[in-house]
């Protein structure tokens, strides 16, 4: 068992802040086009916009007449079209679905060897992984959350450490003691945990 950061919750938050980029550039670009053709601000400013610019007026439109019938009658355009639709709808389900994946996790399925298993209640073990992290020396505060499958749990630790604590220690401690019970309790092959570490923040003492 290993203590390191989970590849499918890595895509997924790198999958959203490229969509967010995505998505805040064409509003950006989307909102200046209408901002300054609305306002006549190339002619108010007196500066030039280039010949590809949607907007170039108050009076203008996004789309003329003609450029909304420009291919209708184009024998390859509505399969085109519904083409990328159908895959705009698939990678928004599949967004949905990913997104629903990093819930937190209510309950795992324990084997119980004759088949049928057993449900352990997930904040139970998030509870045990906290005390026993938070008895660790040097850790001053410490967050469990589960994730994933309750067939196959994934843990994300945050662990608040004192000024004097070795980070390296601490994170092997972690895995060998506190993973390491929770996922033989659990009867689990392995338990993949996320953990994050910061230490405690002090006041700065004033010398007199």
């Amino acid at each position: 068992m290993a203590a390191k950061p989970a590849v499918g919750r890595a895509r997924v938050r790198a999958v959203n802040r490229v969509l967010l980029a995505l998505a805040g550039a064409v509003l950006i670009a989307l909102g200046a086009a209408v901002l300054i053709g609305g306002l006549d601000l190339q002619r108010r400013w007196g500066f030039t916009l280039p010949g590809s610019w949607p907007f170039d007026g108050p009076d203008d439109v996004l789309l003329t007449r003609h450029d909304r019938r420009r291919w209708r009658e184009e024998g390859w355009w509505w399969p085109a079209v519904i083409a990328g639709l159908a895959l705009v709808v698939l990678l928004a389900l599949w967004w949905l679905l990913a997104q629903s994946r990093r819930r937190r996790l209510n309950e795992i399925l324990v084997p119980s060897g004759d088949g049928a298993g057993a449900v352990l209640r997930g904040r139970a073990l998030e509870g045990v992984l906290t005390e026993e992290a938070e008895a660790m020396e040097g850790v001053e505060r410490a967050r469990v959350t589960l994730r994933g499958r309750r067939t196959a749990p994934e843990a994300r630790v945050r662990l608040v450490l004192a000024a004097h604590a070795e980070p390296a220690e601490t994170l092997a401690r972690l895995q060998s003691e506190a993973l390491e019970h929770a996922r033989t309790s659990a009867g689990l092959d392995q338990l993949p945990a996320e953990v994050r570490l910061r230490s405690v923040r002090h006041r700065a003492e004033r010398v007199s």
